[in-house]
């Protein structure tokens, strides 16, 4: 059974409507980077996860957990869900845009590799329609009332991140093809020269580009 190494629990502003999870070793501004989450969830690239918001006026709850396998499904528990995969050096920073960094260089108890990433999140159209309500009730953002109207909105809006480290199983040595009938002896046809032709390695299992479910 799966056990958690990891939680963190912490408030998180959308700038620009997201926030962004990447690998500490990356500038989620450089060239490169996954494109804005418009209209998804979530945008990703090798080292890089951006979450999408339908608001840039409160913060959202963040728990962020690491697990040494995959965790339990949820089920209904959440409204909305994604999956991708990162490569991440055991190092991971949460980027708030022109806000800064919530998180810079937690360190992941799994160390460097490929890890599978869960994301959900409920009460995002909530948390944007109920703003605009207060909005358009006070007009004034600035007064002592709406600021703590604001404050109960804060937080609504919820996002959980599960990461775990994917280790590739053994190769199946017994469903390999035998190696002996691969091996070629050329004839003895100047001096008895032979050449031993095997069959090549299994192909590299690396990182898979990062697409969502």
């Amino acid at each position: 059974m799966s056990r958690r190494l990891l939680q963190l629990v912490m408030p998180v502003f959308p700038d620009r409507r997201m926030f962004r999870l990447h690998d500490s070793a990356v500038d989620p501004n450089a060239p490169g980077s996954p494109l804005p989450p418009v209209g998804s969830l979530i945008s990703v690239n090798r080292e890089q996860l951006w979450v999408g918001s339908l608001q840039e006026q409160l913060d959202v709850r963040l728990v962020i957990e690491e697990w040494d396998g995959a965790p339990p499904q949820f089920g209904d528990t959440w409204q909305e869900e994604a999956k991708c995969r990162l490569y991440l050096r055991g190092y991971l920073s949460i980027d708030e845009g022109s806000v800064g960094k919530a998180i810079h260089g937690l360190r992941l108890a799994s160390g460097v590799g490929n890890y599978a990433v869960r994301v959900y999140a409920s009460n995002r159209e909530e948390a944007a329609h109920r703003y605009g309500e207060l909005y358009d009730a006070h007009r004034n953002p600035l007064a002592d009332e709406f600021q703590q109207a604001k404050k109960q909105l804060e937080g609504l809006e919820r996002y959980l991140i599960q990461l775990w480290r994917e280790y590739l199983p053994p190769p199946d040595l017994r469903a390999a093809p035998d190696l002996r009938a691969a091996r070629v002896s050329a004839g003895p046809a100047n001096g008895g020269a032979s050449c031993d032709t095997q069959a090549g390695p299994a192909a590299d299992a690396g990182l898979n580009s990062p697409g969502q479910a």
